[in-house]
């Protein structure tokens, strides 16, 4: 099992083959659930989460959910799309999550490091929770995450089955989604560049001179790029941006402070928090 833990090449694999399981359970769940589509969508996605949850456990690893913030909304936007008629302005969503979701599941599958290797924040997790780290672990790491995409995710879910057309809001909105794929897209290779590099400490070229989490600006700005592309042709539906002021709540109150607190054991942190914006990548 260490040797196999170890294998970035099998970790993928096993992962791939969890999450297309997992897939085809929620697709099952989906299709025989009686009720209203985003009913039936959110059991599909539980459902789904509960079985990557269970692999979690048997590889005492929770980061095996990692993918699945980036491949969920893939799937589920492309399996409406292939069943329901294909509008432009459902065209131009799933352009944007379907590049969004293939960069993002690009760049783990670039970090990833095998399966016996798990993300800090949950290790940290476990250390502070004890005996009650299997709900926090159910819970916090993969259930709420879960919902909050899933949130993210339905107002794609009704522009690919409403047979609704693009308009100016589609365009500007597909826009902010790409150009936002594409400062994480730099954002990331930035840091993997200054990391090969060998250097210690704090990041400070490029997006990351102005900006502490221009990654994380990115996620923002992605899912307020999908609510503004259905809100426009929706307008009546004017609550499906609860989905992206939840997300940017999430990062807002939970992902800035953690990854901020680990970054202020670096030597010139305090400095470098005061020349420096947490999310704009502009000059302070």
């Amino acid at each position: 099992m260490t040797s196999i833990k170890d294998n970035k090449l099998i970790g993928i694999l096993l992962i791939t083959a969890i999450y297309l399981m997992a897939s085809a359970i929620g697709i099952f769940v989906y299709s025989v659930m009686p009720f209203a589509l985003w009913a039936n969508l959110l059991a599909a996605d539980v459902a789904a989460t509960v079985f990557v949850f269970i692999f979690s456990m048997i590889f005492n690893n929770s980061s095996v959910y990692d993918p699945y913030w980036s491949v969920q909304p893939v799937v589920i936007v492309l399996c409406f799309a292939l069943s329901s008629k294909m509008t432009t302005a459902a065209l131009l969503i799933l352009v944007s999550v379907t590049y969004w979701g293939i960069r993002l599941t690009a760049n783990w599958a670039y970090t990833f490091g095998g399966l016996g290797i798990q993300d800090w924040r949950y290790t940290k997790y476990r250390n502070e929770t004890g005996k009650l780290y299997p709900f926090v672990n159910f819970t916090g790491i993969h259930m709420m995450p879960t919902l909050i995409v899933y949130l993210c995710t339905l107002p794609a879910v009704f522009v690919t089955t409403s047979e609704v057309n693009a308009n100016i809001g589609s365009i500007a909105g597909t826009a902010v989604c790409v150009g936002a794929a594409t400062l994480q897209l730099f954002a990331d290779v930035q840091m993997h560049k200054y990391r090969k590099s060998g250097r210690k400490g704090l990041i400070r070229t490029g997006l990351w001179k102005n900006s502490r989490h221009p990654n994380y600006l990115g996620e923002i700005l992605m899912w307020w790029g999908i609510a503004v592309q259905a809100v426009s042709v929706m307008p009546e539906r004017w609550w499906l941006i609860a989905g992206a002021a939840a997300n940017t709540v999430m990062f807002l109150t939970v992902s800035i402070p953690l990854a901020d607190k680990r970054q202020s054991q670096k030597p010139g942190y305090e400095e470098y928090r005061a020349e420096t914006r947490s999310l704009l990548p502009i000059p302070k």
